[in-house]
């Protein structure tokens, strides 16, 4: 399959293991669950193409989407690819300001989001109350080449997982697309410290992620998957892939909220989860509400992830009372797979570093800034409407700081936004965040630089503390970093207490532009 579509992948697959199960929608009671396979995914998917054919979406045709985590958003995006149209996922949190950002920079030719909202839920998401079906007219009414809206489907009646997508007869269809390195997919950055940027990725880009993620996970045809992230992130077709190549299905969850959905994990079995640090937090938080010897998902061998930076005390404690294994990755938007811990490596590596790069990603480490370039099949092909990022030898510059240790592991630091340099001395944010996050009364902490008249930046650590934790003191808390081999220099000269940090809508990273500004004028909490 090496070169080939994502939609030959999907037909591929169908023609192997045809009654397989391929995803599972995971809800509270097992009464409204509802289930696909491959064979039914390539043939709905492909009814669902020829009526989108019909309405007008043509290959090369742009097409925004802004769809919750469900069977049908995979139906959906697999009839884009079948038809061979560009598509851009927006995920379900952005609202107006985000979306009117992608609909103009597109200049997308279709809008689509789940239809008209009925009863109490008025998305269709069935979890909040905002209506992007008004929200999508409203902001293309005032585009001066509005996108037709497609009302993609209703919410779920339980008449079968195709329940209100546009139908058709595949016999309208033209052809399936055959270049697979032909940029189809818009996906945005996050916009954590700026602006979203779209960037452009292939099949191809996307099928390798998912291949080499496969690989490093050591997939087994026992195993069951999870999707508990937004699907309309990069990771939701770089996940796809994967189940597509190995024939295994996954839970899909439209919300993911602890303790609610452990009872679907627990009754599908579900083998491979994660998503996110946070996310391995949540579990670990739910692990420790049980009584000793009880675990939380007794089938769970695996939780996986990246997205934001792992510190090494978290690995320690998931492993010892999960009583499953942790693999943490480094990927980002432009490149859905650059490195992933392996299963099998130790203890001390799994716990310290980001893993290896698989095949065909090259990782070279920036003289001087130590910033992290790469260059490989994995790799998106720039930016929509901006200059190539890439320098003279085709590496793309990440933004992130990092070394890789003699064992060809990767060991992410930092954003180079997150060096502070106070009096002129570089410090690491990475470092002292790791320090903290073992602290008793620290759930969670961000370290930021903020200006400074005489310093030119201060080190100001913003935390979370857990319920009934002590008040914290500056003092107290740079007489513990001191105590684990801190240096003077990097102590933070302020301290914040948040009862939750702000993050962002995918994998929940800590945006710390918002913290910057919100606390950028403030001398902060000093010892006196």
């Amino acid at each position: 399959m090496t070169g080939s579509t994502l939609w030959d992948l999907v037909a591929w697959r169908a023609d192997r293991t045809p009654d397989a199960a391929a995803l599972i929608q995971g809800t509270p009671s097992a009464r409204h669950e509802r289930r696909i396979t491959f064979g039914g995914l390539h043939r709905r998917a492909e009814r669902v193409a020829a009526g989108l054919y019909e309405r007008g979406v043509r290959p090369g045709s742009r097409v925004v989407w802004q769809l919750p985590t469900r069977i049908e958003t995979v139906l959906f995006s697999l009839a884009l690819a079948r038809i061979g149209a560009v598509q851009s996922p927006v995920v379900p949190l952005y609202r107006d300001h985000e979306v009117d950002q992608v609909l103009r920079r597109t200049r997308a030719a279709f809008v689509a989001v789940p239809g008209t909202p009925r009863g109490g839920d008025q998305s269709g998401f069935g979890h909040t109350a905002f209506d992007h079906t008004a929200m999508a007219h409203r902001l293309a009414a005032a585009l001066p080449d509005p996108p037709a809206v497609i009302e993609a489907y209703r919410p779920a009646t339980g008449h079968g997982p195709g329940d209100g997508l546009p139908d058709g007869d595949p016999a309208v269809l033209p052809p399936p697309p055959t270049d697979p390195g032909e940029p189809r997919w818009i996906y945005w950055t996050s916009g954590t410290t700026a602006a979203p940027r779209g960037v452009l990725h292939t099949d191809r880009s996307l099928r390798t992620a998912g291949r080499r993620l496969a690989e490093a996970l050591r997939i087994a045809p026992s195993d069951v998957g999870s999707m508990a992230f937004p699907y309309a992130h990069v990771a939701g077709s770089d996940y796809t892939v994967l189940l597509l190549l190995h024939g295994i299905p996954a839970l899909l969850l439209e919300r993911f909220a602890l303790p609610g959905s452990l009872a679907a994990y627990r009754r599908h079995r579900v083998t491979l989860a994660g998503g996110s640090t946070a996310c391995y937090a949540l579990f670990l938080a739910e692990q420790r509400k049980l009584p000793p010897g009880r675990r939380l998902l007794p089938s769970l061998r695996l939780l996986a992830g990246g997205g934001a930076p792992k510190p090494p005390e978290l690995y320690h404690e998931v492993v010892a009372e999960l009583g499953c294994q942790l693999t943490h990755g480094y990927a980002l938007t432009e490149a859905p797979m650059v490195t992933m811990g392996d299963p099998r490596d130790s203890p001390e590596l799994l716990a310290t570093t980001d893993g290896r790069p698989p095949a065909g990603m090259e990782i070279r480490i920036a003289p001087g800034s130590g910033e992290i370039l790469l260059r490989g099949p994995a790799v998106c092909h720039g930016y929509l409407d901006e200059p190539a990022p890439f320098d003279a030898d085709g590496f793309l510059p990440t933004g992130d700081i990092g070394h890789l240790t003699p064992t060809g592991h990767l060991v992410v630091t930092g954003r180079l936004k997150d060096i502070i340099i106070r009096k002129g001395e570089n410090i690491s944010a990475r470092e002292i965040e790791d320090l903290l996050y073992g602290h008793p009364d620290i759930t969670e902490a961000a370290v930021i630089g903020l200006p400074d008249a005489e310093r030119g930046e201060r080190v100001c650590a913003v935390v979370e503390q857990p319920p009934g934790a002590r008040e914290l003191t500056l003092g107290a808390v740079t007489s513990r970093l001191l105590s684990q081999g801190l240096a003077p220099h990097k102590l933070p000269e302020q301290l914040e207490v948040l009862a939750a940090l702000p993050r962002g809508a995918t994998l929940r990273k800590v945006l710390k532009q918002e913290l910057r500004e919100r606390f950028g004028g403030e001398a902060g909490r000093a010892e006196s």
